[in-house]
């Protein structure tokens, strides 16, 4: 103010608000045309900072091409509006790189493009404006699969499944799936929307229906066999469906939710059988198998959940902690009129370490803590005790072999580490489990006939390796008896 004007110095200063935008992801944006100075010494600068005129969805093909061979635009499955909610820039807005590659993020996310891409035009209406244009080239989204394995707790198994991720061009899932074995025969049908349409708050929703057979670790796995009376294994059948609605709760719905929460209604009709389907009533002792004592019960139930994700990466967390709570309220309605409260809470967090130096390759390290707890309140059934022990509980030990209980604390620790390159890590784990003295109150008591002791634990070492599929886990744990066993599974344990 009050100075004379020096040409050179407004060309700095023209320069550092350049350097602005472009330091703050406005990369469109630039003064235009020369510095105007008014009569009264005011310097006008005219910037043009490229204000988004419209926001569009070209379809590619295979070759990046946006014609056919009859020079006609590449026509695609996808709804334009499925691309364009995803994108948190809107007409009106000044394009912004950062936010932009977020948008792209967001939409490659979706899991049904090979490839996203952004491509800037001239505004029509005025050229200093510019139209954004999200380049998709879609993959092929329905896919038939086979599959099968051996796990301790279904046993020797086969898969056949079906998967359509964008179904109608929704970005909606449909699935079924088949699974036979020596343990057990279910079959699974699935449909999601991962955000209902008009909705202002990401809202999605599954419907499934099931039919599932399962030698059920419950009823398993304890120093004393238990059988039917015709010496054969109680089976227990499941045949229902149901829906869930889940909710993140966010500053918006382009940020990461605070909590997470869910609402769900599901309808079970549980039979106890026999390998030949005939219902049973008790065990060879006189235990009874279902609430009811009939061998039938219906289970009518109201889910609620809450999650708060808070870790720094959701496939190999090394720092940060997740919390869960679920609640489930059964309504006494049909067979057994069951009225219980089902409650669960588990709690993990991580802590960043580096141990070792120079002994280990270059890599993350943390420490991993899951702890869990759970109840239920009121009445019983016997197949819905919780097992203690196992892949997902307490590692050395079979699955469900600690014990079939209402109530349990469980306690995990995890040192994991890199091995000989970044596709391989290893772990070093603890795992406890009790069901504080509550076997004994599940009608039929499941677990006490069977002499499961009721707590225990295990400890032991196992690998990681990374795969497409995310990483397999192979841990060999020993438990309290000094007993050996290797349980395999994907992804890690928490």
């Amino acid at each position: 103010m009050n100075k004379t004007i020096n040409l050179n110095q407004i060309e700095a200063g023209i320069k550092k608000v350049n350097q602005w935008y472009q330091d703050n992801g406005y990369v469109l944006a630039q003064v235009v045309a020369a510095p105007e100075v008014t009569k009264e010494g005011v310097v006008n600068l005219e910037v043009a900072e490229g204000v988004i005129e419209n926001i569009g969805v070209r379809f590619l093909n295979s070759d990046g091409e946006a014609t056919d061979e009859e020079g006609k635009p590449i026509s695609g499955r996808t709804r334009d509006f499925i691309i364009t909610r995803e994108i948190q820039l809107k007409p009106g807005d000044v394009f912004n790189q950062k936010t932009a590659q977020q948008d792209l993020a967001r939409v490659f996310g979706l899991g049904i493009f090979e490839d996203v891409r952004l491509e800037l035009e001239p505004g029509k209406d005025n050229p200093r404006e510019a139209v954004v244009v999200v380049n998709v080239i879609e993959k092929t989204t329905g896919s038939l699969a086979f599959g099968g394995g051996v796990s301790s707790a279904a046993g020797l198994f086969g898969t056949l499944s079906y998967q359509e991720v964008n179904l109608g061009g929704n970005n909606q899932r449909l699935g079924a799936e088949l699974e036979a074995g020596n343990r057990v025969f279910q079959m699974d049908l699935n449909f999601t929307d991962p955000w209902i349409a008009g909705d202002p708050y990401r809202t999605s929703y599954t419907l499934n229906a099931f039919r599932r057979r399962t030698i059920s670790v419950v009823f398993e796995n304890g120093p004393k066999e238990v059988y039917l009376a015709n010496g054969d294994r109680p089976r227990v059948v499941r045949t229902g469906g149901g829906i869930s609605f889940t909710r993140p709760y966010a500053d918006n719905v382009f940020s990461d939710p605070n909590w997470v929460a869910s609402v769900g209604f599901q309808y079970q009709r549980v039979e106890i059988t026999d390998s030949d389907g005939n219902i049973n009533r008790t065990d060879e002792f006189g235990n009874q198998l279902s609430y009811s004592g009939s061998g039938k019960d219906d289970l009518f139930t109201v889910q609620f959940g809450f999650l708060r994700d808070r870790r720094n990466n959701k496939q190999q967390p090394t720092s940060g902690y997740l919390v869960r709570f679920g609640s489930e309220q059964s309504i006494p309605v049909g067979s057994g009129s069951i009225l219980m409260n089902r409650l669960r809470a588990a709690y993990t967090f991580y802590i960043p370490v580096k141990f070792l130096s120079g002994l280990i390759p270059e890599g993350d390290q943390s420490f991993a803590f899951n702890f869990q707890g759970g109840t239920v309140i009121g009445n019983l059934p016997p197949y819905e005790a919780f097992p203690l022990g196992g892949t997902t509980s307490v590692r050395g030990w079979e699955e469900g072999a600690i014990a079939s209980t209402r109530s349990f604390i469980q306690a995990s620790i995890e040192y994991r580490f890199p091995l000989f390159s970044k596709f391989l890590g290893g772990a070093l784990f603890v795992d406890a489990a009790t069901d504080l003295g509550s076997q004994g109150t599940v009608p039929g008591s499941p677990g006490g006939v069977r002499d499961k002791p009721g707590s225990g634990f295990g400890y032991g070492v196992g690998v990681r390796l990374q795969t497409p599929l995310g990483p397999v886990r192979i841990d060999y744990g020993i438990n309290n008896n000094g007993d050996g066993r290797i349980h395999f599974g994907l992804g890690e344990r928490f």
